[in-house]
């Protein structure tokens, strides 16, 4: 026994859900409302928005929120 098994090639259960791992995957209508409102009510806590959204991590919508919202429009705040 050589201790590699090719014919039990269970990867596909992890792989069912690859598009939410996508950093380009489009975020729904339904996604961005609310990922907008939880920005408004707890800021940049983005685990916190990501744990309302199955499917998504903190990562993703950050760098959603911050592509749609450049430090330019903050600067101006300021």
């Amino acid at each position: 026994m050589s201790g590699i098994d090719r014919s039990s090639g269970d990867v596909s259960a992890d792989s069912k859900d690859q598009p939410s791992q996508d950093p380009k995957a489009e975020f729904s209508d339904e996604e961005k409302n609310l990922i907008t409102i939880l920005y408004n009510l707890v800021g940049e806590r983005w685990s916190l928005i990501a744990g309302r959204i199955p499917g998504r991590t903190a990562e993703e919508i950050e760098k959603y929120w911050n592509s749609r919202n450049s430090t330019g429009e903050r600067s101006r705040n300021e």
